[in-house]
């Protein structure tokens, strides 16, 4: 491992050198992962910045979210000089990520094969739609393999397919990407040889259906999506309560059926013979959870929220993405972190979601501008290219 130590050398990935062609969310989450972790993540960008820096939409988060303590080089490695200098580049590093369409990385020469020629401790990763298979050749896209894979058709209602509703598969495939560096890592200190990572959507997608997969094994009978599915408890679902605000509410037990009973004054139901276990209750759960919402509709939720969590009964408001910012646990268990942006502003972003020795990886590095450490890094190169 390069011994060269990064800002927070009691990060337990300090010491290790990675270097990043990547654009989107699935290459570069991974690169994030292993930044936050303490890597030296050197995001090699082209002339005029990496596109996602700039997308509208819904992806204009992209870039902050996914981008965090890492270096950028700006480098055009398809002239002559700036080639030579990613060689060199690479050579410098344990950890090599991309994740560009099929068959881009050979064209230029640094794909796997070629490089592992040159540098056989280096541990390649590659971000792909598809696995090794009769589909790896097709142009992929998180939506795509939603579909393929069984998460639209469990998301939605029957007939309307509906993919989740964020970048998944694309994270999940960073994820996995990650964790093959750190499983190479430790196997690269037992053999001295690098190894090819390869992390696809598709099969990311397919193992976030694989327990619906074996419900259909076990059964013979074909799932159904989610909004259709018959639930194994009799409250379990969203409620429309005073104001119409929205609270999901759980029993999920007979017990927490008494208590929710009590919670809601109605000792009634709680007396009902015909309501004693969870079995009776979900054969006429469609009419009890018409009974529950003419009784709960009168409840508001900053009144009946705190009786639900005194009670010890699962529930939860429906919260939107930018109400999160805000989030009174998020904030106080540190979950949330103020980053400098490269425009020179302030944003807050969400860590990664795991404690080490009692805290959360952070954030050690405002947010690289475009190009921003290229003379540092290239500066150390024999052959260097600015592009």
């Amino acid at each position: 491992m390069n011994t060269t130590l990064t800002p927070d050398s009691t990060l337990p990935l300090a010491g290790v050198r990675v270097v990043e062609f990547t654009h989107m969310v699935m290459g570069p989450t991974c690169g994030m992962i292993l930044a936050d972790l303490g890597a030296e993540v050197i995001k090699i960008e082209p002339p005029g910045g990496d596109k996602t820096r700039n997308l509208p939409g819904l992806g204009i988060g992209f870039f902050r979210s996914f981008n965090r303590n890492k270096k950028s080089v700006v480098l055009d490695i398809n002239t002559p000089e700036g080639h030579a200098a990613a060689l060199e580049l690479i050579g410098e590093c344990d950890v090599m990520l991309e994740n560009f369409r099929p068959g881009m990385m050979s064209k230029l020469g640094l794909d796997h094969e070629t490089l592992a020629k040159r540098f056989p401790r280096l541990i390649y990763v590659s971000h792909k739609g598809f696995l090794p298979g009769p589909y790896e050749n097709r142009l992929a896209l998180d939506e795509v393999v939603q579909m393929m894979g069984g998460l639209s058709y469990m998301t939605g209602p029957v007939g309307r397919p509906l993919r989740a509703g964020t970048s998944v598969n694309d994270i999940m495939g960073g994820m996995f990407g990650a964790i093959g560096v750190l499983a190479a890592l430790i196997e690269r200190e037992r053999t001295g040889r690098g190894q090819e990572i390869q992390s696809a959507l598709f099969e990311n997608c397919v193992f976030l259906s694989a327990q619906h997969m074996q419900q259909f094994a076990m059964t013979g009978e074909p799932p159904p999506p989610m909004p259709s599915r018959v639930s194994a408890w009799s409250v379990y679902d969203v409620f429309t309560l005073a104001n119409d605000e929205q609270l999901f509410i759980a029993a999920v037990s007979d017990k927490q059926w008494l208590t929710l009973c009590e919670v809601l004054g109605r000792p009634d139901l709680a007396a009902d013979e015909s309501l004693q276990t969870n079995a009776q209750r979900v054969a006429v759960r469609p009419a009890l959870l018409q009974r529950l919402g003419e009784i709960l509709k009168h409840h508001r939720a900053d009144e009946l929220s705190p009786k639900l969590e005194a009670a010890g009964l699962p529930y939860a408001p429906i919260m939107r993405p930018d109400q999160l910012l805000d989030d009174p646990h998020m904030l106080a268990s540190g979950g949330l972190a103020p980053m400098e942006t490269d425009d020179g502003g302030s944003t807050k972003v969400v860590l990664l979601p795991l404690l080490m020795g009692g805290r959360r990886p952070p954030v050690r590095r405002p947010l690289a501008k475009i190009g921003e450490h290229t003379e540092e890094v290239l500066g150390q190169l024999k052959t260097a290219s600015v592009g």
